[in-house]
């Protein structure tokens, strides 16, 4: 990696004064600021999802008239001294704008409230000109460092917006009131100076003076926190996926499809290795960045006993002949909208007895839940279905002090120490989605045609549980599966994606010939 600078620049780079080596002179300044070839500024036509975004602004924009709504991008997340993350904008910024994986760090949107309703403007970054000592001296956004970056005219009409300099947002800052709304937790230093903008706001309104002669300050939100509400509506709209997003959830299983085939093929070579879990993780990052912009969460590579550790990602064990391997992983392609799937795949190619009873156990659960799939049930049904047949499974086994039926009761809930996390999840922009959402609008919600969700029992019987038979023991499987609510019921996104042990066992010998 090469060495930065911290060289007359706006932005803050981090430690790298002591060692910069960038010449300041003015003769190389003239120099390397001259004899550049014109760029010829092509704009692109409007991206298939600006239409969508700019719906979703409506929606919003519908439910706070004459407020002005503040929605930031985020910023890079550091990772060692001046070592950043990959950028990912906040997933509310993504849907309101159509911004995926190509957005720029520190942009900002913002919708003004009109008579009509809100103007929405994307302030930016944009490139610096050669002329400026930018591109070449700032490691965080010249294109020195970074390659090429977008033009506002260029972004303007890539999405359908209109565009400002991220510098023209200070006088946005500067009429802040307390009537202004701001999604919190995307941009933590921008929402301290959004928070003291209202505080002067409030003591100015209150004592009718400059707010740097107010004797006390303002809380602002402690009573009601318009804020939250904010952030509570945007997961709330995410939860019916427009035409777009469904299109793009099949666009992330197909990829994640073809990565559960790579990670196949290679089996035998990862059987050979002491961290076999970690070649399989690494096979499925490069799928993830071939056919997309990366994995959509840290893939879980769980092998043997450490199938029974729900989000093991460590991945730092083997892959043995004879165990079998529970992959919980998913494509999150350039829109940033994101898979996640799981399949337990028996390392050899074949479930002995008790592996084969343990999995096909777990896709009865699973085809039980997926089988009440339809609008107008309330989400939790999905959750129960499930356990119906984990509980039955369990007892049928011996595994169980009471009956299934008795087990199921919400005082007793036996059954529950082999599977213990919930069955389904709203997935999309986040793996996670909509996690803000009301419980009455989420766990207690009514499907409805859109929603896009997982459904992934499990069944863990560690390896120390005295409870379960010896041969059980240390045996670990989820099958998880995408799920979108249709008119009429549901449509399994990767039923395409081997299940049953039998095919499972027949798309492992097709895969390795």
């Amino acid at each position: 990696m090469a060495n930065s600078t911290d060289t007359t620049t706006s932005a803050t780079i981090r430690a790298t004064e002591n060692r910069s080596t960038t010449p300041s002179s003015e003769s190389f300044k003239e120099y390397i600021g001259t004899n550049w070839a014109e760029r010829e500024e092509v704009l692109p036509p409007a991206r298939e999802q600006a239409v969508y975004a700019a719906a979703r602004r409506s929606r919003l924009s519908s439910r706070y008239p004459g407020q002005r709504i503040i929605i930031p991008a985020g910023s890079r997340k550091q990772r060692s001294n001046d070592t950043d993350y990959q950028f990912r904008a906040h997933v509310s910024f993504t849907w309101l704008t159509g911004w995926g994986s190509d957005s720029e760090p520190g942009a900002v949107l913002v919708l003004e409230p009109t008579a009509e309703g809100h103007d929405a403007t994307l302030y930016f970054r944009e490139r610096a000109g050669r002329d400026s000592d930018e591109f070449y001296a700032n490691p965080e956004i010249g294109e020195f460092w970074i390659g090429a970056r977008p033009s506002r005219a260029q972004v303007a009409s890539d999405l359908a917006l209109a565009t400002r300099g991220i510098a023209e947002f200070e006088a946005v800052l500067g009429t802040v009131g307390t009537e202004t709304l701001l999604l919190r937790e995307a941009d933590p230093a921008l929402t301290e100076r959004v928070d003291a903008a209202r505080i002067r706001s409030s003591a100015e309104r209150a004592l009718g003076t400059n707010a740097s002669d107010a004797p006390f300050s303002i809380e602002f939100g402690a009573e009601h926190d318009p804020d939250a509400q904010l952030a509570r509506d945007l997961s709330e709209l995410r939860l019916v996926k427009d035409a777009y997003e469904i299109a793009q959830m099949r666009l992330t299983v197909e990829a994640t499809s073809r990565g559960f085939d790579d990670i196949i093929r290679e089996l035998p070579r990862i059987s050979q290795n002491e961290r076999g879990e970690r070649i399989v993780e690494g096979v499925f990052y490069t799928r993830a960045r071939l056919d997309g912009n990366a994995p959509g969460y840290d893939t879980i590579a769980a092998s043997g006993p450490h199938a029974c550790v729900l989000h093991w990602t460590r991945n730092d064990g083997p892959v043995v002949d004879g165990d079998v391997i529970l992959i919980d992983a998913g494509v999150e392609v350039d829109s940033l909208y994101t898979a996640d799937i799981t399949r337990t795949l028996p390392v050899n190619g074949r479930y002995t007895d008790a592996q084969r009873k343990v999995y096909e156990a777990v896709r009865e659960a699973a085809d039980a839940a997926f089988a009440i799939v339809r609008p107008g049930i309330r989400f939790r049904e999905l959750h129960q279905a499930a356990m119906n047949v984990i509980a039955a499974k369990t007892a049928e086994w011996g595994l169980l002090p009471v009956s299934a039926e008795d087990s199921l009761l919400p005082e007793n809930q036996q059954h529950r120490r082999y599977m213990v996390h919930g069955t389904s999840h709203h997935l999309g922009l986040d793996v996670h989605d909509c996690a803000q959402a009301r419980r009455e609008l989420y766990i207690d919600g009514i499907l409805e045609p859109g929603m896009v969700f997982t459904i992934e029992p499990g069944l863990y019987f560690q390896p120390d549980d005295l409870t379960v038979p010896e041969e059980l023991r240390g045996i670990g499987v989820r099958i998880e599966d995408d799920i979108v609510v249709t008119a009429d019921g549901g449509e399994n996104l990767s039923a395409g994606i081997p299940r049953s042990a039998d095919e499972v066992e027949a798309w492992i010998a097709r895969i390795q010939g």
